[in-house]
């Protein structure tokens, strides 16, 4: 079983990379300021270098920080693991952008509830993980709208060739962004795959190895370095017509929230986190510019996830227990 859980953590980390590396690039594509494939390998090379940089506190707050280590299964943690999975790749399939947070967060609820009941979570734990995923995105937009108000302020008398001067800058930027998507959702699959070391007994402590990290790190690189064309459409033309200028506010502000979120050991949604601070630059120019139906398609699939993954994973779990007492 430990096996399988490995497996599904980086299953889950590879598509983690290779969703989300579309909000992390979407921005330079649409603005035009770096050639596709040069996007996806700038991006899966700091993804790579991330993990060993930012530390594991979004590891423990996940997982041990989440619910008591003493009153839950491998098999528990394994079927959180397989209903996030399970989510993320329906989702994927069908091109909507959802959190992998909320999935996983989801899945871990439904398991344990499910298997231990409320007296195996851990109250305090609960709310540092839910506040910073309900209340990130919203930071999202308002840093996204407030930095896009000091640039258009900055350059209010410029022409429109200002934003060549945006070009560079981007990058550095969309970089900035892939370092700090890294650094908070490698540590989801690393605390897993930890926590589950922790109760076969592999680990004495919750302390993630080194060659987790490894591991992690290489997944989520190779699924960011392949990049989601169809989420990059959806992230980089549908909300609005991305210009340099909104996409080095939007990705600034995304890799500030998201880095502060790592060191704090916060747990957020990268994609919520990106597009809600599109959405804050786009409106900062001008409310009508952003198309605010796929925001609210987003904003519904986001809402569904957690409700919906508790329930996938309680059913796993419900369905284990009677096939092996059918087979017992």
């Amino acid at each position: 079983m430990l096996w399988l859980l490995i497996l599904l953590a980086l299953v889950f980390a590879f598509i983690n990379g290779f969703r989300d590396s579309s909000s992390v690039i979407a921005g330079v594509i649409a603005s035009r300021s770096m050639p596709p494939r040069l996007a996806l390998a700038l991006c899966g090379f700091a993804e790579l270098v991330a993990p060993f940089l930012f530390g594991t506190a979004v590891a423990k707050s996940l997982t041990t920080g989440l619910v008591n280590p003493e009153m839950v299964t491998l098999n528990t943690i394994t079927a959180a693991m397989a209903a996030a999975l399970a989510w993320t790749v329906v989702t994927w399939l069908r091109g909507i952008p959802s959190s992998s947070s909320h999935a996983l967060v989801g899945g871990i609820l439904g398991a344990v509830l499910k298997t231990s009941g409320t007296r195996a979570i851990v109250t305090g734990g609960l709310l540092k993980v839910v506040l910073p995923l309900f209340l990130a995105p919203i930071i999202g937009l308002g840093v996204g709208f407030v930095m896009m108000k000091i640039i258009l302020f900055a350059t209010w008398n410029a022409t429109p060739r200002v934003n060549r001067l945006f070009q560079r800058p981007r990058i550095v930027t969309m970089i900035g962004l892939a370092l700090s998507h890294s650094a908070n959702d490698s540590q989801k699959s690393m605390g897993i795959i930890t926590l589950g070391l922790l109760l076969s007994g592999k680990l004495s402590s919750f302390d993630v190895p080194v060659q987790i990290v490894a591991l992690c790190a290489a997944a989520i690189a190779l699924g960011a370095s392949r990049g989601d064309w169809r989420l990059i459409r959806t992230l980089g033309r549908k909300i609005y017509i991305i210009r340099p200028i909104n996409a080095l506010a939007s990705q600034s502000s995304s890799a500030i929230v998201l880095l502060i979120s790592a060191l704090l050991g916060a747990p957020v949604s990268t994609s919520q986190v990106i597009s809600m601070a599109l959405l804050g630059s786009g409106a900062a120019e001008r409310m009508n510019k952003v198309r605010w139906q796929v925001g609210g398609d987003m904003l519904i699939t986001w809402l569904l996830t957690v409700p919906v993954t508790m329930l996938i994973s309680a059913l796993i779990i419900g369905v284990t227990q009677v096939i092996v007492t059918w087979v017992g």
